[in-house]
């Protein structure tokens, strides 16, 4: 099991986008998802936008 814990600076990330509703910043975020939180399960563009990234693998 993974750790829970936020990787790195927590402002950004798509967890504190949606508590603050600022839903116009996260459209820009996830346009082409290439990683996946393992805390949340959202996906984002960059990994600096996920408290625990994981890439994506096609």
């Amino acid at each position: 099991m993974s750790d829970t814990t936020c990787k790195g600076e927590h402002t950004g990330h798509l967890c504190v986008l949606v508590s603050q509703k600022d839903f116009k910043a996260i459209k820009g975020l996830v346009k082409d998802p290439k990683f996946l939180c393992f805390n949340c399960g959202r996906v984002a563009d960059s990994e600096k936008n996920l408290c625990n990234p994981m890439p994506i693998e096609d």
